[in-house]
């Protein structure tokens, strides 16, 4: 059986369920009911109840938590209601919720990456958002990441995106006065940052499979819309002609091998960095390991350079929604997504402890929000041009990631030449998108 495009053995290889039991199979088999039938899949208790459930994986992060619980709290004593908080660590998190979703235990509200969003919602147990959406006052950005097949399944909580972050003091040092604005002013600005010498890589871009995804939004700066309609265009001449230039500058050492996220942050805060890509959080998390208690000053966000003058910086889009579960609790949950999302004193709090941009044009406009300069900057310059991926609706994601990454670093490592590794990746992601 399929459903919106995952077929049932998509959906177990997705959700790491592969050998489970009959008790894990059975409750994914409730995965079948269509997203267009959202709105009368329940799980059968009274959506006028007060009490419902609150699934996060920030409840299970210790940094987090407190400031959710706080929410929490406040929401109890004024709707004098009970919210009971589920948690699942953010690495077994999908695993867990679409089990629990698909066996009917899951109700209220519940927190989700919005690379998530689409594979959830095709599990049809979402309500349609979309009358109470507008209420928010969210940025365009923000709502379309709560988006799936043209109905508002998510209320954007904290809306970001994965850009590139410069270090202006390694900048200047190699005498660069302003951020490269094209290709070939970023490669001109690596070498001279190469010509400091003293270890530094210039740019710490993910070498490394779990993190070479990042190769999409090059991908994309060169003109490869990685798919078009229902074909997926990786393997075409602008998809070769970004991974050739990523060998280049890998072979020019311009950048290194078997970097990831991790090693781009340490290597970032060490000062032995210029570049490197990251959430609009890596500067809170980069800066606090970092021994230079100046770093933080001398880090920029920086619009990824485009292939011509006046194309379209290109970034992926990055953040949470709230969706909530058709049934039990379901107007009470409603309420009380749309107010921890866009309450104006609830997200400048939110922002506070944790450094997350909210999603709504008020909350950003809040002067605790709007003095932090990084982050303003970092919503005008970069995530206001961010998009999803395109396959992130599908339940082969990882994997479809997972070999696009293989072939890149096939290439990095001279096992492969870029037209032949780009047309077998594509190749390959047709055929995980037909399962």
């Amino acid at each position: 059986m399929t459903t919106s495009g995952i077929s049932r053995r998509g959906a177990l290889r997705m959700f790491g369920i592969g050998a489970l039991g009959m008790a894990g199979v059975g409750a994914l088999g409730a995965c079948a009911p269509s997203p267009s039938n959202s709105g009368s899949a329940s799980n059968g208790g009274d959506t006028k109840s007060k009490d419902f459930d609150f699934t996060s994986w920030s409840l299970n992060e210790e940094a987090a938590r407190p400031a959710i619980e706080k929410i929490i709290a406040a929401w109890e004593k004024a709707e004098k209601s009970k919210v009971r908080a589920v948690s699942y660590p953010y690495n077994e998190y999908l695993s867990q919720l679409t089990l629990k979703l698909g066996g009917g235990e899951t109700t209220g509200a519940i927190h989700l990456d919005i690379a998530w969003l689409a594979a959830v919602a095709q599990m049809g147990k979402l309500a349609d958002l979309g009358s109470v959406a507008p209420k928010g006052g969210y940025t365009d950005v923000a709502l379309k990441s709560g988006v799936y097949d043209g109905k508002q399944y998510g209320l954007p909580w904290n809306t970001g995106s994965i850009g590139v972050i410069a270090n202006s003091k390694l900048l200047a040092k190699a005498g660069i006065k302003k951020h490269p604005a094209t290709v070939e002013e970023f490669e001109d600005a690596l070498r001279a940052i190469k010509g400091l010498g003293g270890g530094v890589v210039p740019y710490a871009a993910a070498t490394k499979v779990a993190q070479l995804k990042d190769i999409f939004p090059w991908m994309q700066t060169f003109g490869c819309t990685l798919m078009d309609g229902e074909k997926v265009t990786i393997g075409d001449d602008a998809s070769v002609d970004a991974v050739t230039w990523y060998k280049k500058l890998h072979d020019a050492k311009l950048i290194a091998a078997d970097v990831d996220r991790f090693d781009a942050r340490a290597l970032f805060g060490q000062g032995k960095a210029a570049f490197y890509d990251d959430a609009v959080i890596g500067k809170g998390v980069t800066a606090a390991q970092s021994k230079d208690k100046t770093l933080a000053d001398a880090m920029q966000p920086m619009m990824r350079p485009v292939l011509r003058s006046g194309d379209t910086p290109q970034a992926l889009l990055w953040g949470g929604v709230i969706a909530i579960v058709n049934g039990k609790g379901q107007d009470a949950a409603t309420e009380f997504a749309l107010h921890t999302t866009s309450d104006l004193a609830t997200t400048s709090e939110y922002f506070t402890s944790r450094a997350l941009p909210p999603s709504t044009t008020a909350g950003l406009a809040d002067p605790k929000v709007a003095q932090d300069t990084f982050t303003t900057e970092w919503t005008e310059k970069i995530t206001k041009t961010a998009t999803g991926s395109p396959f992130w609706q599908f339940a082969q994601n990882a994997q479809i990631e997972e070999a696009v990454a293989k072939q890149v670093q096939a290439v990095l490592v001279g096992k492969s030449k870029p037209k032949d590794a780009m047309k077998k990746a594509g190749e390959e992601v047709a055929a995980l998108i037909k399962r």
